[in-house]
């Protein structure tokens, strides 16, 4: 992925923070011998304190043996995303309709090293730690080996800690353009109020001013 210096993440907070509440990407992993490489999406938590994301999947999930064998990975989320027509970009001297199309996003990418997770206790604290995340009001039981309901299915899934080893992040909202075509383009995403252009705003209007 490539990141101009406009675009890159103002600090690791940025990144941290917008994962916190981003936490559905896709897991690639390196395809054994001349297979293309397999890309599972998940849900998944990141810890930031720990540095690692953790996910689970079912056991019969095809990708464990080209896991085991080379376990470096990437994590990849992208969202707020938008398309950004050529006319809102247009240079204040030039024809509003030279303006460059572009697409607006955030996108994280975790490098990580896969540990596989097969005792049955630590899966349940696994589970428990994203059920934590995914559900703080509660409402589910705690998953517990051995107790019901969910301790006999504890065999059917295997658990994923990912060590993050680096970390790629990339905020693209017209970092490289002047105040009065960021404000354009700002007030135009307003107006079309499409899906996700809010949210593409927000980062706009943030990394300009923050």
């Amino acid at each position: 992925m490539l990141i101009h210096p406009w675009d890159a993440a103002a600090s690791d907070t940025e990144w941290q923070q917008w994962l916190a509440v981003h936490d559905f990407g896709q897991l690639a992993v390196n395809g054994l011998a001349g297979e293309p490489p397999f890309v599972q999406p998940l849900h998944f938590f990141y810890d930031a304190e720990r540095g690692e994301a953790l996910t689970h999947l079912a056991r019969p999930n095809p990708l464990w043996s080209a896991l085991e064998a080379n376990p470096e990975v990437v994590l990849s989320v992208v969202d707020d995303y938008a398309y950004i027509p050529g006319p809102w970009q247009a240079d204040p001297n030039s024809p509003a309709s030279h303006g460059t199309p572009t697409s607006f996003y955030a996108a994280v990418q975790l490098r990580c090293r896969a540990h596989v997770v097969d005792d049955p206790a630590e899966k349940a604290a696994l589970l428990n730690l994203q059920l934590g995340h995914f559900q703080p009001e509660g409402g589910s039981a705690e998953v517990a080996v051995g107790e019901v309901p969910y301790g006999r299915m504890l065999s059917g899934i295997r658990g994923l800690r990912l060590e993050v080893t680096e970390v790629r992040a990339k905020f693209k909202y017209a970092g490289k353009r002047t105040a009065e075509v960021r404000d354009r383009i700002a007030e135009a995403l307003a107006d079309r109020d499409g899906p996700g252009d809010a949210a593409a705003r927000e980062h706009l209007l943030s990394r300009q001013h923050g």
